[in-house]
């Protein structure tokens, strides 16, 4: 699989310690890509990449690469909103089955360091994510495609991966074409206390988690456009969406920039 990688050039003195003690390699991030929001995974890179303090390394998960490699055949479902609702849990065999990853929607927008987040790596779970507790009231996202209500609902839309746990070795490329949707996007391949939570404020849903006024540990790190972004006209103006644009407008400066030099 061809990966276009992109190391952060902010890296405070150097140094990609995390306070958990985990390597210094710089942190593998998979981000799940769609042609439909090329515009949306740009603005998730620059903006992990902006306020990231340690290195990373950015690599979108592109289905049609992945079925250039074999890695992945499946037909594609009438309820898939996305090309990456299947290949997401590739992850840990993408990365080696070693260390830690992690892979994100496209449609998130980062307002915290990244570090942050690594920091919380705890290496006796097998997967770590937000734990929300969603019931979408909608019956479509995005550009109409169909709103599917399920338990564990956006667990799978950003999780951290200890890909040398024993149990995510299930995730083989055969395993990930053949089982059901509720078998992955529910990690029944682990037990309850296989799955360590992260603070809802780095998977902060948009339409369903809420600022509380007077208390900073509600404002969202990541916000998660789950329902629809700005880069679809139905969603110009959405809640948050002025971030977002101010965020693209960033984006394609930079890009110019670095064109020019």
């Amino acid at each position: 699989m061809s990966v276009e990688s992109l190391k952060t050039s902010n890296i405070v003195n150097g140094d990609s310690n995390f306070s958990n003690g985990h390597t210094k390699k710089p942190c593998r991030i998979y981000v799940g890509y769609d042609p439909r929001e090329d515009v949306a995974y740009e603005v998730c890179r620059y903006s992990i990449m902006k306020r990231s303090s340690i290195p990373v390394e950015i690599i979108p998960i592109k289905q049609s690469e992945l079925r250039e490699k074999n890695y992945f055949w499946r037909e594609r479902g009438k309820l898939e909103s996305t090309e990456f609702s299947f290949t997401r849990f590739l992850t840990p065999f993408l990365a080696g089955y070693e260390g830690w990853a992690m892979f994100v929607d496209c449609d998130f927008l980062y307002l915290g360091d990244i570090k942050e987040l690594f920091d919380l790596i705890d290496d006796k779970y097998a997967v770590m994510c937000v734990q929300h507790d969603y019931t979408p009231k909608e019956t479509t996202k995005m550009d109409g495609a169909v709103q599917t209500v399920y338990p564990r609902k956006n667990w799978s839309s950003m999780v951290l991966y200890n890909c040398g746990h024993p149990k995510n070795k299930v995730l083989t490329p055969e395993v990930v074409n053949k089982e059901s949707g509720a078998f992955l996007h529910r990690f029944q391949w682990l037990e309850d206390h296989e799955i360590g939570s992260v603070p809802f404020v780095w998977n902060f849903l948009v339409g369903h988690n809420r600022v509380e006024k007077g208390d900073p540990n509600s404002y969202p790190k990541a916000i998660h456009y789950t329902l629809g972004g700005p880069w679809f006209e139905a969603w110009k103006d959405c809640e948050f969406g002025d971030l977002w644009l101010n965020e693209l407008e960033e984006c394609e400066i930079a890009k110019k920039v670095e064109k020019l030099e």
